[in-house]
């Protein structure tokens, strides 16, 4: 009974925070996202924070692990008036592009500038900092690509409307 209502607590506060946001989405733990934050349908949540001003796009069927986090502003440093790094009015957003049916395994790190293909994986604990393309099983820090999805078999089950 607890967890149902933690459930729908937690999906109710992400579903207002969020840009726009699909059916069914589910948000099992505390997570936060921002205005400019879209999620597709059928959104899984189980911790995840979304922080800076950069859009965040995240497609349907998209599960996360555990402290999952997604950075898109960054501090300028290069040509900020300051040093280390200039004001937060310097500070630099940019996108991050997530498709259908991905999946971050737990305290994955995505940071700004980031595209994430339909299908892929990341494995738990990976720090995502350059695209990751579909069907790509990725980990590591920096996530590097070392395995694929069968492709295939991908296709029928997305075919069939085999979704979770």
């Amino acid at each position: 009974m607890f967890a149902k209502l933690r459930r729908a607590y937690f999906t109710r506060k992400v579903r207002r925070q969020a840009g726009s946001c699909g059916a069914g989405l589910a948000v099992n733990y505390h997570s936060r996202v921002t205005a400019n934050t879209h999620l597709g349908a059928n959104v899984n949540f189980n911790g995840m924070i979304i922080a800076g001003e950069g859009r965040v796009d995240i497609g349907s069927y998209f599960h996360s692990g555990a402290q999952c986090r997604i950075i898109t502003s960054f501090h300028n440093f290069d040509s900020g008036s300051f040093i280390p790094y200039g004001p937060g009015n310097e500070d630099l957003h940019y996108p991050v592009c997530i498709g259908d049916c991905v999946w971050l395994g737990d305290r994955v790190m995505v940071l700004g500038g980031v595209a994430i293909g339909e299908g892929a994986i990341i494995q738990a604990g990976s720090v995502v900092v350059s695209d990751i393309p579909a069907m790509a099983i990725a980990g590591g820090h920096p996530a590097k690509i070392f395995k694929h999805r069968d492709a295939a078999h991908y296709e029928r089950l997305k075919r069939d409307g085999r979704f979770n």
